[in-house]
């Protein structure tokens, strides 16, 4: 089947919807019912969704803001996903319906163990080209949205999301190798640069954590970057600040090093 008409095939599946008899297949829209059942909890009124703590500092009001486009940059394997993703912990924990739109492999268990609350997460893996109104149908009905381009975004497409996450107040996060795959640009760029592996010695050893130097820019950051180092993840498998330690759970979403989708 096309891409549009499969969209709407895979959110029929992942949420059992029955069609109505007689009703002809939607592609562009949800099914009957998923908006108003997966309608974000928080009133419009409460404009912050939280982040997981050793996030917060990367945000200007330590959360992430209605209404706003964030955009997560790093070459694969650096820990963007990790970073992307941990974004919804806190939310969908404390009752907001997040998705993920894109991602392929998103990595369930990981997901998991980063506090992500996978009863109230869409996970759309395969929207093709219909990426962009895949996300766009899942704005009205949900608090957060992950969405991953398969390449390069369209100006259009970028300013049409990014204009719909204002109109219904939700959080747009967006996932990018490069900051310049979303042309239209974000409230705030998060981009992950070096990286540095723990626990790997001359010819010996394992893995044990991921130390990523994040950086932080864009319109809400006032003009001033903010630089701060990561366990994306550390050795005992969760996000945390660098001054926790490899070894430290406090303040934590975990994802162990061989278990997230970028273990690799």
């Amino acid at each position: 089947m096309g891409g549009r008409h499969s969209l709407s095939v895979e959110y029929e599946h992942m949420f059992a919807f029955g069609q109505q008899k007689g009703a002809a297949p939607r592609s562009r829209e949800l099914p009957i019912g998923l908006a108003d059942r997966v309608r974000p909890t928080t009133p419009v009124a409460g404009r912050l969704l939280p982040v997981p703590a050793p996030l917060a500092p990367l945000f200007p009001d330590r959360a992430l803001r209605r209404g706003t486009t964030t955009t997560v940059a790093g070459l694969p394997g650096h820990g963007a996903t990790t970073l992307a993703l941990a974004l919804l912990a806190a939310a969908s924990q404390a009752g907001s319906w997040c998705a993920a739109v894109g991602l392929p492999d998103p990595g369930v268990v990981a997901a998991a163990e980063l506090g992500i609350d996978l009863r109230r997460v869409v996970f759309v893996p395969h929207p093709g080209s219909g990426w962009a109104e895949a996300a766009g149908d899942l704005l009205p009905g949900v608090d957060v949205v992950l969405v991953r381009p398969p390449g390069r975004a369209r100006r259009t497409a970028a300013r049409h999301l990014s204009a719909r996450a204002r109109e219904r107040q939700a959080a747009l996060v967006v996932l990018v190798d490069h900051v310049n795959e979303w042309p239209e640009g974000g409230d705030l760029a998060l981009s992950v640069g070096a990286i540095e592996w723990e626990g790997v010695g001359r010819g010996h050893g394992h893995l044990q954590g991921r130390r990523a130097e994040v950086r932080v820019t864009g319109r809400r950051s006032a003009g001033r970057a903010i630089e701060c180092s990561l366990w994306l993840p550390a050795g005992s498998g969760i996000v945390a600040a660098r001054g926790d330690g490899a070894q430290g759970e406090e303040g934590s979403a975990g994802a162990g090093p061989s278990d997230g989708p970028e273990a690799a």
